[in-house]
């Protein structure tokens, strides 16, 4: 009948609307794409790929990506990273072809990771809260726990503690923890040790 086929003819006249308000705002989205495109500065990628990754804010930046930015760019000095000391300074300075300078004021130490005490540990949640890479599992009024294959050794997570349950420790120097160098973006031939695949479990550090 004729309100079914007016029923009908609004429902696609809906449809052809949504339709094209899809299309006009995907080609919108497209040519901001593209008119609004930044190229990324490789220079900046591979100073990245020397820094630890541990986004400790220790250099006086955010995050290791925006002081990569900031060397690369000639505003940082390549000594301000802390965490990865003498072999990061030495990866930037052949890198960018600079003369190696001293760490200043960023003390160099030794690869660690985070262990948290089983017996002292509340549940507070404010070591979980500042992990800039989640390296802490817990929740509130339950045992925190270090995944120690994502910990990078910020040290972030040690002064929020209420009961100081939460310290570093050394990560030994073995064949396991030992890090060669990647040749397709890493030129210099000293190896960098990562945490990456040391095992350490809370009850063994306790």
């Amino acid at each position: 009948n004729i309100q079914e086929t007016h029923s009908m003819l609004t429902a696609i006249a809906a449809i052809g609307a949504i339709a094209t308000l899809a299309a006009v705002f995907g080609l919108l989205l497209g040519y901001s794409a593209i008119r609004f495109h930044v190229e990324g500065d490789p220079i900046a990628d591979q100073v990245d790929t020397l820094l630890p990754q541990s986004q400790c804010g220790q250099c006086g930046y955010p995050g290791c990506r925006p002081y990569a930015d900031a060397v690369a760019s000639g505003e940082a000095e390549i000594n301000q990273c802390a965490p990865g000391g003498q072999a990061a300074m030495l990866g930037m300075a052949e890198l960018l072809g600079r003369e190696p300078v001293e760490l200043g004021d960023a003390v160099e130490k030794p690869k660690s990771v985070a262990v948290i005490d089983e017996q002292l540990c509340i549940g507070c949640t404010k070591c979980l809260q500042c992990c800039p890479v989640d390296a802490i599992v817990g929740a509130a009024k339950q045992l925190h726990g270090i995944i120690a294959s994502e910990c990078t050794g910020c040290e972030l997570c040690t002064e929020p503690c209420p009961v100081n349950c939460v310290r570093m420790v050394p990560i030994p120097q073995t064949i396991g923890t030992w890090k060669w160098p990647y040749p397709a973006n890493q030129t210099f031939d000293y190896a960098i040790d990562s945490p990456e695949s040391v095992e350490i479990t809370h009850r063994e550090a306790a």
